[in-house]
């Protein structure tokens, strides 16, 4: 650790959106001091259990265009599609010599594929993908999904449908934040391998950070990109509803070497599915390499690891819907990250009430591909400098929940990923039932759920899943403590209204 007991930018996290946002500002700024904090294993980092897919229109679902937001957030997705090449050549040239293996790490292309096996949710988000590719004239081709090399899934679950989309793909996740660990530390930017248990601050102003060790670091400006971990971090100085909390998104996600031959040469995905993330087997650099992921499990507190039983049935699920012969690869490594996820699912970018204090997070399954836009859109806020972006209005820190539905919209969508996600889970119901009785079911709960809020707060399916746990009564406790501050702090009605 450096021996200095202050810094000018305090950037708390360590991975790819701190080290982007790091790298930006002193490239910007070299005489800034800055220091980039974080604990060297980074533990339930989302970077480092990423597939890194640079995909836009892949993530597209139903919902991109039903609410403003959304639809500013797509827009978001589409700049950072647009800046990664330019970004990857300016990382390349920071780190000199070690160029040729992170472009060797980028696999161009991405086969999105609507499985025999997809539920309702996923065949209306690769709808919604296709209408968007069509809508923004993206370059895109409708193939037959025998054509594609590496493809091979059980037989109920063959593709009727697949797109494929030659500006997207994915770079090696780990390569990335090596890199930008280097260019930072190349553009003078101060390394910190410790963890922050708490934020300081004076009567309206951010001072500094506190050390798990008890001792300090004080700063006049700290930039939040500690992941699902920042809103723990930010009521140490914040008042309470002020910025909406973070739930943790856990995924697990593998890298695997295989033992039989003809693997995919481009990424292969599913469009996102109900209440999770799409299935997706991304080739990497060195031969017979992959990378395969991923699942998403909502809690309301860290996770020590991924369950065994969402495991099981994703691993399952990848062979199935993708490539059979995954089930003979090699493990070599198993990864599971927390991804950061707000209240709202939707990110939170921007300086809170307290002068100096910047947030970079709330990204859920975006971050790593539009950290190039995030990070100049941060670096310009700190430095003061011009910033055209309004995109970002939406998501400041400052704010109650974004309600992109009513109360009944979200029970009703609650119901229909439950009952998709029965099903991909391999659920199968005698000839005199049908999925009424799941959704009957998954309606009730999720209806109890609202009613114990005490607030009209809609909330969406991804996080509905996790108060209705079995720590459902500890997290709607606080999640109504937040919601009577928040509406208090905002001094305005929380209202579940569609827009």
């Amino acid at each position: 650790m450096t021996a200095r007991s202050s810094m000018d930018i305090a950037v708390v996290g360590n991975g790819v959106l701190g080290l982007s946002i790091a790298a930006e500002i002193a490239r910007r700024a070299p005489k800034l001091n800055i220091a980039v904090i974080g604990p060297p294993g980074r533990n339930l980092s989302a970077s480092m259990a990423a597939g890194a897919m640079l995909n836009c229109f892949g993530e597209a679902t139903k919902y991109t265009h039903q609410h403003p937001a959304a639809e500013a957030k797509f827009a978001i997705a589409r700049q950072a599609l647009d800046e990664w090449p330019a970004w990857l050549d300016r990382l390349c040239d920071d780190v000199g010599h070690d160029a040729t293996a992170l472009r060797a790490s980028r696999t161009g292309g991405t086969f999105v594929l609507l499985s025999g096996r997809s539920g309702q949710l996923a065949q209306e988000n690769f709808q919604a993908m296709r209408a968007a590719l069509i809508k923004y004239d993206e370059p895109h081709e409708q193939v037959d999904p025998q054509d594609i090399e590496g493809l091979d899934p059980s037989p109920s679950a063959r593709p009727s449908h697949a797109v494929h989309l030659p500006r997207e793909g994915a770079i090696d996740a780990r390569a990335v934040v090596t890199a930008l660990e280097a260019a930072a530390c190349r553009h003078g930017v101060h390394i910190l391998p410790a963890t922050v248990q708490a934020l300081l601050a004076g009567a309206d102003t951010v001072t500094g950070v506190r050390f798990t060790d008890g001792s300090t670091l004080r700063a006049d400006t700290v930039i939040l990109a500690a992941g699902s971990a920042s809103s723990a971090l930010a009521d140490t100085v914040l008042p309470p509803g002020e910025t909406p909390p973070m739930l943790h998104g856990n995924g697990l996600s593998l890298l695997t070497r295989r033992t039989v031959p003809h693997r995919a040469r481009e990424v292969l995905r599913t469009p996102i599915r109900a209440g999770s993330c799409g299935l997706h087997l991304v080739p990497l650099a060195r031969e017979d390499w992959e990378y395969i992921g991923a699942n998403n499990m909502v809690t309301l507190h860290p996770a020590h690891g991924p369950g065994v039983g969402d495991g099981h049935a994703f691993l399952r699920q990848i062979c199935e819907h993708l490539d059979q012969k995954i089930a003979s690869s090699q493990v070599t490594q198993w990864l599971h990250g927390a991804r950061p996820m707000s209240l709202d699912c939707f990110p939170l970018i921007g300086e809170s009430s307290l002068r100096g204090l910047h947030f970079a997070t709330g990204t859920y399954r975006d971050g790593f591909h539009c950290s190039p836009v995030i990070a100049r859109q941060v670096a310009d806020t700190v430095l003061n400098q011009a910033t055209t972006n309004p995109d970002f209005d939406w998501f400041t820190p400052k704010r109650l929940p974004i309600q992109t539905m009513t109360v009944e919209q979200a029970i009703a969508e609650f119901a229909s990923h439950e009952v998709d996600a029965a099903y991909e889970y391999g659920l199968t119901l005698p000839f005199w039932l049908d999925s009424e009785t799941v959704a009957q079911h998954s309606r009730q709960r999720a209806r109890r759920v609202h009613e114990e809020l005490d607030e009209l707060v809609a909330l969406p399916p991804d996080n509905l899943m996790a108060l209705q746990g079995l720590t459902a009564s500890e997290g709607l406790a606080d999640l109504r403590l937040y919601l009577h501050a928040a509406r208090t702090y905002h001094q305005k009605p929380t209202q579940a209204t569609a827009v």
